[in-house]
């Protein structure tokens, strides 16, 4: 009993309403002491009141389970993207009902304000769907689902506890490795701003002769074939398959700066989830090293159905780390894992010249037995104040240093050019895009 009622009293919670109500019963007792002639009109409103409010309890608690509630979630979440998740409700009371709804959300929203209010008629269910967008990887913990009903009447609130803990994990943007997927398996690539590169001459492999359409090369028409079939064939030709790409992603303190709410080894993250899968749909064989100033995760480049998830359950946890990377840990290790020419996509950031001058030697190593393309980060912050017209002593010195920085960037970009590596200065939100533009043109250009 004892129970009951303190679940009684825990569950329940009065309205606007009721105290609307209340107040209105105060007022006419008030007005009763100046104007005689109201007699028993304040008494009978306030016993009247409190019948209706015994009929509110009745109407709330005759009915043990009035409401079932369940969250609808995915099985996990993606980073930087819009996820849509849902709560389900269902009324089991014999009359209409108002119904509010708290959802526990992960605190790394940040967002104490989900709260959603509907109406529902009675044995109706409704599906009240919402979008959470993360922006950090890693596991998020959901809480209870929480359902405030009242009855027509609404003076009173009964709530519903339904202990849903869940914990989802936040992997690298899956949702846009999907986009880009679908796009490259239709050769669609180029409405997500994927250019079209020209081919200089054929790959190495062969793949079939069909018949000649407008457009064909000429210079690829088969004239035995087209003399055998009396019409014109032509021979098409393949990329060559299983080759190895290998994305590296430096963990390092340089990787942490904030962008748009993701640090750049989320972009890097992201950016090398997209190009290994459209790697592996080009036949190419997929692989990544993680790196700091210690070694970290390294997942051997094969094609199998199953490396992707490999790919993305090692991505899923990683984290930028506060001290520089150990290049010749990362040359070694290179060295070790790699037992053919591959190409080495190397995502990291430089801010001058004097931090590229410091790994230069090893990259240079590195770009001696394999295809090393390094991608690093344009400032756009500075960008735009280089871009932004100066009108007093401190706005021209803020300006020319960050246009110093920015010719920085354009400055390391001849350097690894000089040395015959190859490099992607990218902005941020433009990194899906350069960097699956250069793995198409290498593969066009047989350069690897």
């Amino acid at each position: 009993m004892k129970k009951f009622i303190s679940k009684f009293y825990t569950n329940l919670f009065l309205t606007n309403r009721l105290f609307i109500v209340i107040a209105c019963a105060v007022v006419l007792f008030m007005l009763s002491f100046f104007f005689p002639w109201l007699g028993v009109v304040p008494q009978l409103f306030f016993w009247a009141f409190v019948v209706v409010l015994l009929v509110d309890i009745i109407m709330l608690y005759g009915t043990s389970k009035g409401i079932f509630s369940r969250r609808h979630t995915p099985e996990r979440l993606s980073n930087n993207d819009d996820n849509l998740l849902g709560v389900y409700i269902e009324n089991n009371y014999p009359f209409a009902i108002n119904v509010g709804v708290i959802d526990e959300i992960p605190f790394q929203f940040q967002k104490r304000d989900v709260w959603f209010k509907t109406h529902l008629q009675p044995r109706e269910n409704k599906v009240l769907n919402y979008i959470l967008k993360p922006q950090k990887r890693g596991e998020y913990d959901f809480g209870a689902v929480r359902i405030y009903v009242s009855s027509p009447l609404g003076l009173l609130n009964r709530r519903y506890n339904f202990e849903q803990a869940q914990t989802l994990p936040v992997y690298p943007s899956f949702l846009q490795m999907r986009k880009y997927e679908l796009m490259a398996i239709s050769n669609r690539l180029d409405e997500f701003g994927i250019k079209k590169i020209r081919r200089l001459g054929h790959s190495l492999e062969f793949e079939q002769v069909k018949n000649y359409v407008p457009g064909d090369d000429y210079r690829a028409i088969n004239w035995k074939a087209t003399a055998r079939q009396g019409s014109l064939m032509t021979n098409s030709y393949t990329d060559e398959k299983s080759q190895h790409v290998y994305c590296v992603i430096d963990k390092s303190r340089v990787m942490k700066m904030p962008f748009g709410g993701l640090s750049l080894l989320d972009y890097a993250i992201n950016a090398s989830l997209i190009l290994l899968n459209v790697a592996m749909l080009k036949q190419d064989k997929a692989g990544l090293i993680t790196i700091s100033e210690k070694k970290g995760t390294v997942v051997p480049a094969d094609r199998r159905a199953t490396q992707l998830n490999k790919i993305m359950e090692a991505l899923y946890k990683e984290k930028t780390r506060y001290l520089e990377t150990d290049m010749s840990l990362l040359y070694t290790t290179i060295r070790s894992v790699l037992k053919q020419r591959s190409l080495v996509v190397f995502f990291t950031n430089f801010e001058s010249m004097s931090a590229l001058n410091r790994q230069l030697p090893y990259l240079k190593r590195i770009a001696k037995f394999h295809l090393l393309l390094v991608v690093f980060f344009e400032n756009t912050e500075l960008k735009k104040l280089s871009e932004e017209h100066a009108e007093d002593l401190e706005a021209i010195y803020i300006k020319t240093i960050a246009e110093k920085m920015a010719f920085d960037k354009k400055l390391i970009v001849k350097e690894l050019a000089k040395h015959g590596i190859q490099s992607i200065l990218s902005a941020p939100q433009n990194l899906n895009v350069n960097t699956i533009n250069k793995y198409l043109e290498i593969k066009a250009r047989q350069k690897l």
